[in-house]
């Protein structure tokens, strides 16, 4: 494993909690570089002042403290520290939630201009529909612990399979008054069972309105329905 974990690096949600208050914005970014004892010295203040530029932020900032920064540049700290060891394949656990909507702007236009100019993969996680479709290539949606359908960005808005994937999108708003007014809202009913105790078969069977025996009985197979396009449900046929 320390042999991949330079190749795989990880942005946290909260900039406020994940920088260690007591070190210096330097010491962060340099850390990883010193833990794995790529380099050091003389070459690891440039690796460390090159990293902030790369970010968009002065070098000289290098003796500051995390406190002294706001919270969309502490999540600029925290990008330069993922992006010090050269990784490949970052995760990005919900980088923008805890930012304000005028900050996140700029962070993802920061990773997606980072992702074309080093050939990054970024992992994406959020609950923000607009921002995943926005971002994302590829789209997996998650219901309790579990992929229910994984397709392309346009194949997954343009046309949704498993119902849970429908209500999601559904509840998205559209701008166009009349468009929205004329959309139809799939409300789910039904409890939401437990992670540490999820139900027999398929985990959606408590909220979908149409569950037949089978639902409750086996799991559904993971399959590929359409090209590149996989679902998760008794109820989607193949197409």
């Amino acid at each position: 494993m320390r042999q991949l974990r330079p190749k795989m690096q990880m942005i946290f949600q909260d900039p406020y909690t994940s920088l260690n208050p007591r070190h210096s914005v330097g010491k962060i970014i340099a850390e990883p570089l010193v833990i794995h004892g790529v380099m050091s010295g003389q070459q690891l203040k440039d690796q460390v002042a090159e990293l902030l530029e790369l970010v968009g932020m002065n070098p000289t900032f290098v003796r500051r403290y995390p406190h002294e920064f706001s919270g969309g540049q502490r999540q600029r700290i925290g990008i330069a520290r993922a992006l010090s060891l050269n990784p490949s394949f970052i995760v990005c656990d919900e980088p923008i939630s805890a930012l304000d909507v005028s900050i996140q702007a700029q962070v993802v236009n920061l990773l997606q201009d980072l992702q074309q100019q080093l050939g990054l993969t970024y992992l994406f996680i959020a609950h923000d529909l607009s921002m995943v479709k926005h971002i994302s290539h590829r789209i997996a949606v998650m219901y309790l612990g579990k992929i229910v359908e994984l397709t392309g960005r346009n194949g997954l808005f343009d046309s949704p399979l498993h119902p849970y994937t429908q209500s999601l999108i559904s509840a998205v708003p559209v701008s166009d008054p009349k468009v929205e007014r004329k959309r139809h809202r799939i409300i789910l009913e039904g409890e939401v069972p437990s992670p540490a105790n999820p139900p027999k078969g398929c985990v959606f069977n408590t909220r979908r309105p149409l569950a037949i025996d089978t639902c409750f009985e086996s799991p559904p197979e993971y399959r590929e329905v359409q090209p590149e396009h996989f679902v998760a449900c008794h109820h989607v046929e193949a197409g």
